[in-house]
């Protein structure tokens, strides 16, 4: 009886053992998923936000038109717009005395290059710099209208989106002395950059909505993966803790290493001539900011729950650290007030991302309060005997 009694023992305890095995590998099956979703939704959200939001876009093209590399080449676009669509010869013939109109085809050839340094001057202008943000503006409003079916923009049958550059080409031609009348004369086109033609509308409309939909879900769904990580990995959540930092760590390098890829690819696709490779190189720059910023900012993430992870941890230095800590940490005053001010630091400064909208900012708020409060539980139970100074009485005084 005692045997089979022994047995029966045994058979429930290996049965009570068996089941771990796969909740074990359930933490980091959750993990990986994580990684794959978080890398796409980090270049979903970034499309997302550089194609749709106003502001987003505003400050891109602010930055672009200050840049010194696309001044040149939108000079350069400006002057070649000009010659091509205006006759300079004729327009100096009428201008100089009989006797010296036959010099007008070599001065006129002669005054390209000094035409361009006007030009370039001109664009370093705050206020002809307005004029191509303003234009941009107006492109990207027409753009959204038409994506998302609002205003006079509705149909992609006649609809084409172009970034229209009428008053920024006055403005510089002004400066350049080119006849009022004869720029009068010039084609829409000239002044015009062709953005999106119409044939293409209905697949972008598609793909943009489809983007939108897939940012946030996706976004959502690896913060979800994530936490069910951590909830799963019950007895081993600091090593499960430490995974998801490295995870972060991992995304944060691809996005970086997939932005470096493409600028080398897209610019040498996209730049007509050596000489432009400048420009698109600068521009690719500034539109991928946003994105090279996200990748930075989720790397620094990783590396601060890698650093959690380890001052939880059982190492020697770790322990003396949560040791030195410990009376502090008692004190929801001091540990909060501490995290406060922390906060008010990086809020201020900016460094990150998450620092500069609202949703992340909350969500950065409750995850690093969540993470003090769990420490705090961890060094009370851990350190029960150590107790916050006490200020000492001056003499003829009680003890607080």
């Amino acid at each position: 009886m005692n045997a089979e009694a022994e047995a029966k023992t045994q058979v429930n305890e290996n049965s009570k053992a068996k089941p771990r095995k796969p909740r074990r590998a359930l933490p980091t099956i959750l993990i990986v998923l994580a990684t794959v979703v978080g890398i796409v939704s980090v270049f979903a959200l970034w499309a997302q936000r550089q194609m749709m939001e106003q502001d987003t876009w505003s400050n891109t093209s602010q930055q672009l038109v200050e840049n010194s590399e696309i001044q040149s080449a939108l000079a350069d676009f400006l002057v070649t717009q000009i010659y091509n669509n205006v006759d300079i010869e004729q327009s100096l013939a009428e201008r100089l005395p009989p006797e010296l109109a036959p010099i007008a085809g070599p001065v006129s050839s002669a005054l390209r290059g000094p035409a361009e340094t006007i030009a370039d001057k001109a664009l370093q202008q705050p206020k002809v710099q307005s004029l191509f943000v303003d234009a941009s503006d107006a492109t990207h409003q027409k753009f959204v209208q038409l994506i998302e079916n609002k205003g006079k923009f509705v149909s992609t049958s006649g609809g084409v989106i172009t970034l229209d550059l009428q008053s920024l080409f006055t403005s510089v031609t002004d400066q350049l002395g080119v006849g009022s009348k004869a720029v009068a004369k010039l084609p829409a086109s000239a002044a015009s950059i062709e953005i999106m033609k119409s044939d293409e509308l209905s697949e972008v409309q598609t793909g943009v909505k489809a983007l939108k939909t897939a940012a946030w879900f996706l976004t959502a769904l690896t913060l979800i993966l994530f936490a069910a990580a951590i909830f799963a990995g019950r007895g081993r959540r600091r090593e499960t803790l430490r995974s998801v930092g490295i995870s972060l760590v991992f995304i944060g390098l691809v996005v970086l290493f997939a932005r470096n890829v493409a600028s080398n690819q897209i610019v040498g696709s996209l730049s007509s001539s050596a000489a432009n490779d400048a420009a698109v190189g600068s521009a690719f720059d500034i539109i991928t900011s946003l994105l090279r910023d996200t990748g930075q900012s989720i790397l620094v993430y990783g590396i601060v729950v890698i650093l959690a992870a380890w001052f939880a941890g059982p190492s020697r230095w770790a322990v003396s650290a949560r040791r030195a800590v410990t009376p502090w940490l008692r004190q929801p005053q001091y540990a909060f007030g501490g995290l406060a001010l922390v906060l008010i630091v990086l809020f201020w400064w900016g460094p990150l991302v998450a620092t500069q909208r609202l949703i992340p900012s909350l969500l950065l708020i409750v995850f690093t309060a969540a993470g003090v409060e769990v420490l705090r539980r961890q060094v009370i139970k851990e350190f029960p005997d150590l107790t916050t100074p006490q200020v000492t009485a001056s003499p003829g005084q009680p003890a607080p």
